[in-house]
């Protein structure tokens, strides 16, 4: 599993109002292209979002669901893939002072992503997490 954390200067209430406006989600996930489309009740436990991913016009569609909510403290989504399988992504906010370290565990838990040698998985997710929680922080800050 790949672990990787970030220090945001904002409260862990500021950071979830990202996570918590599905359409933010491409702004911030790296891979994640545009979204076509977002549940009302995100992120309630079972709620969606549909998104596509890649480059256009090499474009997937797919979508993530939440499996966990704990709002300002943990999200985990079963963020969906394929052809390349789904992920299991979980998004931990812990106070810290005046800011949030912000932590994502991920890692393939189904499909042909699963196939891969953990520890080349783990490199690969673990570059594209450190680009995703800079995005987050930047979006989060910004708005601060």
């Amino acid at each position: 599993m790949s672990r990787c954390t970030r220090s945001v200067q904002a409260s862990p209430e500021q950071v979830w109002s990202v996570l918590a406006d599905g359409w933010l989600y491409p702004v911030w996930v790296v891979g994640a292209a545009r979204i076509r489309g977002v549940d009302r009740s995100w992120p309630a436990v079972g709620s969606q979002l549909q998104h596509s991913a890649g480059l256009w016009p090499l474009l997937l569609d797919d979508n993530t669901e939440v499996v966990e909510a704990e709002p300002p403290r943990r999200l985990v989504l079963r963020a969906r893939g394929w052809p390349a399988g789904e992920a299991q992504v979980t998004i931990e906010l812990v106070p810290e002072g005046g800011s949030t370290r912000v932590d994502i565990h991920e890692d393939a838990v189904r499909g042909p992503g699963t196939l891969v040698p953990r520890p080349l998985r783990s490199a690969a997710i673990t570059l594209r997490n450190r680009e995703t929680l800079r995005r987050l922080a930047l979006l989060v800050e910004g708005r601060a």
